[in-house]
């Protein structure tokens, strides 16, 4: 769970993890202003990491996988523990990449219109049906979005990309799954509700469109990679 300024949403997620099926939890603050360090402790996270300085979106998920790879890991599930995305799809996620059906599942908020139901902004909506779309034309894939943060991995996925060469801020997550396709992994789907309220994280309009733009670069360079037209230390 990468972590900032979870402190009000940490115990309503939490509430709703499978611990039946999920053997560990690591928490990973950036520096957050709020109590969200001492409330993961109390709340009895299993691994909780404190960033001193604030390291960034990417930066935060970096130390998150390094960490579940360090404690043996099979099955690596990102859930953003500010409650936007539900807990309860965690057992399908499992389940799919647990039988050997697919190694990445991602969460969709678009499959079945859960993202304007969720009271996702029109202009996001747009915006992220846009660059998918886009994305797809240039990586060649059919994802239905790139830009979800509900993610599960199996071991062997994490262990063969270079996700400690992507950047530390938002477009860690397009750059991850650039690298899971080039590598020649395949990711399955699964719709996804969501919710948008004021605790929920969140990017505003200029991050958005600086965010696209970097998504929009992203598949460009793996395309030109996969013609050979050029060398990029993602891959």
């Amino acid at each position: 769970m990468p972590a900032y300024n979870a402190e009000k949403t940490l115990e309503q997620t939490l509430r709703e993890v499978p611990m039946d099926i999920v053997d560990e939890l690591i928490l990973v603050d950036d520096a957050s202003k709020d109590n969200t360090f001492d409330k993961a402790k109390a709340l009895g996270v299993h691994h909780v990491i404190k960033h001193e300085k604030n390291k960034g979106y990417g930066g935060n998920q970096k130390t998150c996988y390094t960490k579940a790879l360090e404690i043996g890991a099979d099955i690596v599930i990102m859930l953003h523990p500010d409650y936007q995305y539900t807990p309860k799809l965690l057992t399908a996620m499992i389940s799919i990449i647990g039988n050997d059906v697919y190694p990445v599942v991602f969460g969709s908020r678009i499959l079945g219109g859960g993202a304007l139901k969720g009271g996702m902004p029109m202009y996001k909506y747009i915006f992220n049906r846009m660059l998918t779309a886009t994305q797809n034309i240039l990586i060649g894939e059919k994802l239905s979005e790139y830009h979800t943060g509900y993610r599960a991995f199996n071991k062997e996925v994490l262990t063969s990309i270079k996700f400690m060469q992507n950047s530390d801020d938002f477009v860690f997550d397009n750059q991850m799954a650039s690298q899971v396709f080039y590598a020649g992994f395949q990711i399955a789907e699964v719709t996804c509700p969501t919710k948008y309220f004021e605790e929920a994280s969140s990017i505003n309009f200029s991050r958005s469109v600086t965010y696209g733009l970097g998504c929009l670069k992203v598949s460009l360079i793996h395309r030109l990679c996969k013609w050979g037209w050029m060398k990029s230390d993602l891959y």
